[in-house]
């Protein structure tokens, strides 16, 4: 099995992005990505469309943390192409400035939208906590977005891009059908009956046709996000603690940036 996902996370209407925070796409880069990616005539689906798939390839999109910008923004302008999207909620975060509040994750999924989880607390490094605190981030996070939609939460994303198989043992113990990593593959692995598909990512630099080159099955872009990874697999296990602080001052400051008026 394989599937194509595009992983964003922030939307915003500004002239332009500080540099660092790679995980906020200007809106008026963001509408080139969808026009790149319409152009491809490639379908967007959800995974309620393909709990299980054979030769075919479908494509996903996704947004990580419950960004207030990926409600404004991202869900009208999917709409408008057709489209629907996997929204992945940080829940100790929901109802902070620039981030989501229960009525927003609640209109996300009577449009049809995807609800996920993306953990409780968004641990900076999830693949080292133990498992009683990975099944609880992963089953509280379910039960509280539950109790927001009135419906079962059975797909989750990785906070912070740190997986490990016991992320996802512990993700389908806690009654996770679909897990969601960054890693930038199209194969598709089974846990525990649990799909653990990997994302090909959209950040502040990235180029609207790569989007389009993506979904499309072009090798190169891929390869060359599956080339970056691994760099930075190996920052992570060199830097340590360094590189934890370096993501973590980074977070702080997509969190405080400013957000425009709202559509």
């Amino acid at each position: 099995m394989r599937a194509i996902t595009l992983g964003f996370h922030d939307v915003l209407d500004v002239q332009r992005v500080e540099p660092g925070a790679v995980y906020i796409v200007r809106l008026c880069d963001f509408k080139k990505h969808l026009q790149a990616v319409e152009q491809s005539a490639v379908p967007i689906s959800t995974v309620s469309e393909f709990r299980t798939w054979g030769s075919e390839v479908p494509v996903f999109l996704t947004f990580d943390d419950g960004t207030a910008g990926a409600h404004a923004f991202g869900s009208s302008l999917l709409l408008a192409c057709g489209w629907r999207a996997h929204f992945f909620i940080t829940t100790d975060w929901i109802g902070r400035n620039t981030f989501m509040n229960r009525r927003h994750i609640r209109e996300l999924h009577e449009l049809g939208h995807v609800i996920g989880s993306h953990s409780c607390s968004h641990p900076e490094r999830m693949s080292i906590l133990d498992t009683h605190t990975l099944i609880g981030e992963w089953a509280d996070s379910c039960a509280i977005l539950s109790d927001i939609i009135g419906a079962p939460v059975r797909t989750a994303s990785v906070a912070g891009g740190y997986y490990s198989r016991r992320v996802a043992e512990t993700a389908a113990s806690a009654g996770i059908q679909v897990l969601f990593t960054s890693e930038p593959v199209s194969n598709v692995a089974v846990v525990d009956s649990c799909l653990v598909l990997g994302r090909y990512s959209i950040q502040s630099f990235t180029p609207p046709e790569t989007a389009g080159a993506i979904v499309s099955g072009a090798r190169w872009p891929r390869w060359k996000q599956r080339l970056l990874w691994d760099a930075k697999r190996i920052l992570k296990t060199v830097g340590g603690n360094s590189y934890v602080t370096a993501r973590r001052r980074l977070l702080s400051l997509v969190m405080s940036h400013p957000r425009s008026s709202r559509p």
